[in-house]
Order: structure tokens, then C-alpha cells, then sequence
């Protein structure tokens, strides 16, 4: 892998993870198009979710602090009697919000975990879940009522939206995309269906890099790659922070359909590419 491929690499995964186009679906085709063994560069791709990571703490950093001291009251309830009180305050139900969604994809992912690691064999898979993200975006912009709040909102669509972001652990199909569609169906407000979209997105790529990375740690990296993969991580940080601005605009402005014609192109690419090649 060279500097300028890490560059790219990084730039793409920043962008994708956020913005609905696939960020697993894009990497796999460029990995592929560049002729890079996806088992030769593992520490590097965990080291780009944690680069994506920081974007979404350097944006909703006061949301995150405000979820941490909420948990550390809610103990504090437990121990001394007065019970959970989920709807104490906005941000607590916040909490048990992406707590309940956060349970089905976690099921999903062990559950299925083979069957989504050999999806990632096929290139005409990926395309598939292209299509399959473009679809589900038409119908995100589509979406009814946008009126819910984190207070209106019930159980039942964090477990919806927990479902979504399970399927989304298939190559080509976005996590956003699939999450942001969960919550516009749930009808909640489009700025909060964007940050929860974002905030239940912490433990699912937290969970992915601890899962990861005993075997990234254990094949290891050529020291020569040290410089690029650091690199790679730093442009997934700042592409993934403008990924994630834009997205909060587009939602709001309703303009997802520019999507959805993007990553049908990519997928009529990828089918016609295996079609010529055989």
C-alpha cells in the first residue's frame, strides 16, 4: 500500500462512513482496484474506524459528556433506591435509547457474522447493497411526519433503527443510510434522526475495532507503513467531521435523492464491469 492509497483509503472512509453511500462497499472495490489483500491491511482499517470515531466525538462532544455524566446519575439513582427514571431528562432517555438499539445490532452482527464476512468475497454482493441503500434513501425522503423527539420516542423504533444498522454490516449497504432511514420512518425529527443516526454509531464502530484488533494486532504491519497508515487515519478524522456537517444540511434540506442516483451509478459500474469481464 502506498502513501498516496492510504490517503485515499482514509478520505474514503471518512466521507462514506457518515455520508450514505457505504463506507465497507467503497472500501472493498477500491482494495480491490488497487490490488491490496484485504487480511494484509487489517491494523489499518481498524485504525481508520478509530479515525471516524474521533469525528463523531469532536462533533457531538458536549452530547457524549452530557450521556457520561447522565450514566454516572443514573448509578447513582440505582444505588440509592429511586430506580432507573429513564424519562428523568432528555439526555438520560437518550441513553436507553442507543442502548435498546445498540442490542439488536450487536445480535445481528454475532449471529450472522459468517454469512457477512462472505458476502465481502463478491463484488456483485456489494453492488447489490448499493442499490438496496439507494432505495431505502428514496424512501427516507420521502418519509412522513418528522415531529418525534427524543421524549416521543419509543422503544420500539430504537429497536428499528438497532435492526437497520444490523443490516448494514452487508457490504454496499451505508449505516447511515440504513439508520437515518429507521429513524425518518420512525418520524423523528430530521436533526435528531441525523444525530442519533451518529451517536448510536459509537458502540457499533467501537465494537467492530475491539473484535478486530487482537487479530490486526497479531498479523501486525511493516514498520514502512507506519507513516501512511497514521495519515490515512488523520484525513478518515477531518473527511469524516465534514461528512458528518453535510449530512446534518442535506437531512435537513431534504436532499437525499443525489444519493441515492450516486450509488446506483456505482453499482451499474460494478455490474457492468463483471459483465465485460465475465
Amino acid at each position: 500500500m502506498t502513501f498516496l492509497q492510504a490517503i485515499i483509503l482514509g478520505l474514503i472512509q471518512g466521507l462514506a462512513e457518515f455520508l450514505p453511500i457505504s463506507s465497507s462497499g467503497h472500501l472493498a472495490l477500491l482494495q480491490a482496484f488497487f490490488g491490496i489483500e484485504s487480511d494484509s491491511v487489517l491494523l489499518f482499517t481498524v485504525l481508520l474506524h478509530v479515525g471516524t470515531l474521533i469525528s463523531v466525538f469532536i462533533i457531538y462532544w458536549k452530547d457524549i459528556v452530557a450521556l457520561i455524566i447522565e450514566l454516572c446519575l443514573t448509578i447513582k439513582d440505582l444505588c440509592t433506591g429511586k430506580g432507573l427514571r429513564i424519562n428523568s431528562s432528555p439526555t438520560r432517555r437518550l441513553g436507553f435509547m442507543i442502548i435498546v438499539a445498540t442490542i439488536p445490532t450487536a445480535l445481528i452482527g454475532l449471529l450472522f457474522e459468517d454469512f457477512f464476512e462472505s458476502l465481502y468475497s463478491s463484488i456483485v454482493s456489494i453492488a447489490i447493497g448499493l442499490v438496496f441503500t439507494g432505495a431505502i434513501l428514496l424512501i427516507a425522503e420521502r418519509a412522513g411526519k418528522d415531529e418525534n423527539d427524543v421524549m416521543k420516542m419509543k422503544f420500539r423504533h430504537a429497536v428499528f433503527i438497532g435492526c437497520m444498522q444490523g443490516i448494514a454490516i452487508c457490504p454496499g449497504v451505508s449505516r447511515s443510510g440504513s439508520t437515518l432511514f429507521g429513524g425518518l420512518i420512525a418520524g423523528l425529527e430530521r436533526k435528531f434522526a441525523v444525530k442519533f443516526a451518529f451517536l448510536i454509531s459509537i458502540p457499533s464502530i467501537l465494537g467492530s475495532v475491539v473484535l478486530e484488533a487482537p487479530k490486526a494486532f497479531e498479523q501486525g504491519m511493516d514498520a514502512s507503513l507506519a507513516v501512511p497508515v497514521i495519515a490515512g487515519m488523520i484525513i478518515a478524522a477531518i473527511s469524516g467531521i465534514v461528512a458528518i456537517k453535510t449530512m446534518i444540511r442535506v437531512v435537513s434540506n431534504k436532499r437525499l435523492v443525489g444519493f441515492t442516483i450516486y450509488v446506483w451509478m456505482v453499482a451499474i459500474a460494478v455490474f457492468t464491469y463483471v459483465l465485460i469481464t465475465g
